[in-house]
């Protein structure tokens, strides 16, 4: 059976599985089964993290310096087979790591788990960049070259060639949920998370019956308004505009795009943190005892130390892993298209994206929100300075503690911004309306390209064409549509997407470790 009737076959049986259980069957990926209140799939990512950084014997220590000097493009040949230099490939890929979660998601963990989920987002940013290093690395060793000259890479080419063709099935269902996933939470999601908030600032501007907001029904069934109508459009052509010029101009885009608005960002972050540099340190002192020493059981996680740590875990584990994407496949797309003859390099420079996503970005929107004591306004903290379950349930109901509005995601994180830049100007809250537009928007045009890829690998090259004209349309869908059900169909698409990759993974790790120590012995300051 080839790869075109498995590919038919792979989306017959998800319609059909849809049709009979519905999407909440999918969402059971990121937490059923668990073992004693772990899920499967956390147990996963990070059990093949350690275990990936033990058998290559820490990578993303040894090898960091390397991947920041061929980054910078120290050992860039343009005659290297591969569409993107080292430094497109990586801000093609944190173009689509970087984005709402590192502006929600913080604000999310620390919202249910406190302060100390911050700590377990940073192990899994440094256990995840082996993951990174593992897939990206395979990925450029085992990809292919399409007959326009383009590369064709990513963990199905791994499963299938470095694997073998007994393991097709599995490179298969990678690729299908990968296309399932870029349609949901690499495109809708990103559009609708943009045509919402710029619907909450045209409100605040203009007014819920202004013309531009007013709601309307079509023949009673669709509704819409003109604001997103428009915005949806012009959010449709804009990435249209990049994607249809393929990997090149999708590289040359984020290029510009992923520098400008993480400078944007880290740059308003630092002005928060040095006005309230006094709070630092009490800022960390929270995120140890968060850790290591909770003073107060969190009541909402059923009571119990043992149970405040394990929900604190998890919450950083799980928000964590969603915001770097390591061990999912995805980033290793788009570094299968760097121009080396040399795999571990380009698994050097991949290295990097958790450093920057988690370490860097994560870690600056954790810090704000503790030192502005804006996480003051979490359920977290209702939960540690309630002095009885009635107290609890109370201020959740009414959604206030002690005078205090309870605040979660990305609005959480904009109230720590307004406040923290008060000192300068009182729009602060406005940096993360920017932020969410730009990592948004870049997000949904790296992920055209993770979808582009496993279209091409199960359909051919003359079904890429159709793919990117869909993706268009599900731009202006996304910015339109209540999507609730489309956001839990994409993160269980990306959930299984995971599967298939840890697997080859640790499949190849030998091979890995094998292909690590050649290139490390062999003076690779000498390779072209």
């Amino acid at each position: 059976m080839d790869r075109r009737q498995s590919g038919f076959i792979f989306f017959a049986l998800i319609i059909f599985i849809l049709y009979a259980f519905g999407v909440e069957l999918f969402e059971k990926v990121w937490s059923f089964p668990s073992i004693r209140k772990v899920p499967l799939m956390v147990i996963a990512l990070v059990g093949t993290g350690v275990f990936a950084t033990i058998r290559l014997g820490f990578p993303q220590i040894k090898y960091l310096k390397h991947g920041i000097n061929v980054t910078a493009g120290k050992y860039d040949n343009p005659k290297d087979e591969g569409d993107l230099n080292h430094f497109q490939a990586l801000t093609t890929a944190l173009s689509a790591t970087v984005g709402v979660g590192n502006i929600a998601g913080v604000a999310t963990a620390i919202y249910y788990g406190g302060p100390g989920a911050l700590f377990w987002m940073w192990i899994t940013a440094f256990f995840g960049t082996t993951l990174k290093y593992a897939e990206c690395t395979l990925s450029l060793k085992y990809r292919e070259i399409n007959s326009q000259g383009f590369t064709a890479g990513g963990p199905m080419y791994t499963i299938e060639n470095g694997m073998g063709k007994k393991w097709k099935w599995l490179a298969v269902a990678f690729a299908g949920f990968a296309i399932i996933c870029s349609f949901a939470t690499g495109n809708a999601i990103q559009s609708f998370t943009i045509s919402d908030q710029i619907y909450s600032e045209s409100v605040q501007a203009l007014g819920a019956d202004h013309f531009l907001n007013a709601n309307r029904t079509i023949l009673g069934i669709l509704n819409f308004n003109i604001q997103q109508v428009l915005v949806g459009l012009i959010l449709a052509g804009l990435v249209g505009s990049v994607i249809l010029g393929g990997i090149k101009r999708i590289g040359q885009v984020t290029g510009y795009l992923a520098p400008i608005m993480a400078v944007i960002y880290v740059f308003s972050s630092t002005l928060v943190l040095i006005y309230h540099s006094d709070k630092i340190g009490e800022a960390f002192t929270l995120i140890y005892n968060g850790v290591f020493n909770p003073t107060a059981t969190v009541i909402g996680a059923g009571g119990g130390a043992i149970m405040t740590m394990l929900n604190t875990m998890l919450m950083g584990i799980k928000r964590g892993l969603y915001s770097n994407e390591a061990g999912q496949g995805s980033a290793a797309i788009a570094h299968s298209a760097a121009k080396t003859n040399y795999p571990v390099r380009e698994g050097a420079v991949a290295m990097l994206g958790p450093y920057i996503d988690t370490i860097i970005i994560c870690t600056l929107t954790g810090l704000v929100i503790l030192c502005t004591g804006a996480w003051k306004h979490t359920e977290y903290f209702v939960s540690i300075s309630a002095s009885s379950i009635d107290e609890f349930n109370n201020a959740l109901s009414v959604n206030s503690f002690q005078g205090m509005n309870l605040i979660n995601g990305s609005l959480l994180t904009s109230f720590a911004f307004k406040s923290g830049l008060s000192w300068i100007f009182n729009y602060g809250d406005k940096i993360i309306t920017l932020s969410v537009l730009l990592f948004a928007t870049s997000t949904a045009i790296s992920w055209s390209f993770y979808g582009d890829r496993a279209t091409e690998y199960l359909f051919g090259e003359k079904a890429i064409y159709w793919y990117r004209i869909i993706y268009i349309i599900f731009v202006f869908i996304g910015a339109n549509a209540s999507i609730e059900a489309v956001w839990a169909f994409g993160d269980a698409a990306l959930g299984f997407m995971t599967f298939p990759n840890l697997i080859s993974i640790i499949f190849l790790t030998g091979a890995l470790k094998t292909m690590t120590k050649e290139y490390f012995t062999n003076d690779f300051e000498s390779k072209g």
